[in-house]
Formats: C-alpha cells, structure tokens, sequence
C-alpha cells in the first residue's frame, strides 16, 4: 500500500522521553508526536515583555516516516501558511544532521543552531528538499519564530508546515 499522509508524523526533538514542546530545542527524537494543530503546541505564548521587546525563539522537531516498509522519494517541505499576524513570521531550516541524524542542543530556545539557513518556503516548488526518507527514517528539522518589537496581541496567530514526496504503490 502507497505511503499516505498519515504515514508522514511530527515528534519533537529533546530526547526519547520529552513531553514538552518548550524542551524541543534539539537532542534526540522524543517519541511525543506533535498531533494537532492547536495553539502552543510547539511555542509558548508570547509574554508582554516578548512582544515589547521583540522576541525569536527556536524549536526543533523531526519528520518521521512511519509505514512499515516504502520510502517517501523526493520529500520537500514547506510552509503550507505563515503566520496571519503581521507582527511574527516562522521560518524553517533543514538539520545540518541529515537523514536519521541527531540534532544539536543550542544553550537555549533563543539560541540560535549553527550553520543551518532559514527561509520561509511558501510552496512546494520552493520548499526545503528532504530527498529520500526510508520507512522509519527522520530528519530533524528548526522552525524560528520571530516577533517584531512592539507586537500587537494576536489569540490566534499559527502556521502549517507540509509535507509531500513520491511513493511506489
């Protein structure tokens, strides 16, 4: 059977027992799969001092292949939507790790991981190339969140990563 989207799952990063998305900054894959798409679930709220000052914070997650046996070819990520609030953009960076790597530990969630490259991919034709990902393989991924000094309250500001490849029947 043809890998399906179900197939393709997010867990966050912070070793194999992390349950808190704020400790997603790096280490291992936890096997705590970021489910939905309600808020906070992968940053906290923005504090006022935050959105005063201005804010950017970092998370690391992973993208695992989960069906039993076929490879998801020619895998891309991209943001599917940014964020609708004009005071926070999210951008993404590929792990310098690779393919089943193990993502660094920066010092802290605004500490930024060395050599990886943001951008904020809006389409497939633009995303970010996971190349091939073997059944039960990940590939750790960064996602920056940035608040612009003097932020605005916004109660429900998100953004939807997605992922697409290729699959044999």
């Amino acid at each position: 059977m043809a890998i399906t989207a179900a197939d393709i799952k997010f867990y966050l990063s912070g070793g194999g027992s992390n349950t808190d998305p704020n400790a997603s900054i790096g280490g291992a894959i936890s096997s705590t799969e970021v489910v939905d798409a309600s808020l906070h679930n992968l940053f906290d709220v923005v504090s006022g001092a935050e959105s005063a000052a201005g804010d950017t914070e970092y998370r690391c997650i992973y993208i695992k292949n989960t069906h039993g046996s076929l490879t998801l070819q020619n895998a891309v990520l991209w943001l599917q939507s940014n964020t609708p609030s004009t005071d926070s953009v999210i951008a993404i960076a590929l792990g310098g790790e690779g393919d089943n790597g193990t993502a660094e530990t920066p010092a802290d969630e605004n500490t930024a991981p060395s050599g990886e490259s943001f951008t904020s991919p809006s389409s497939k034709g633009s995303g970010l190339s996971l190349g091939n990902l073997a059944a039960g393989h990940y590939y750790p991924v960064w996602i920056r969140r940035t608040i612009s000094a003097s932020a605005t309250a916004y109660n429900t500001d998100n953004a939807v990563l997605k992922v697409e490849g290729e699959t044999a029947a």
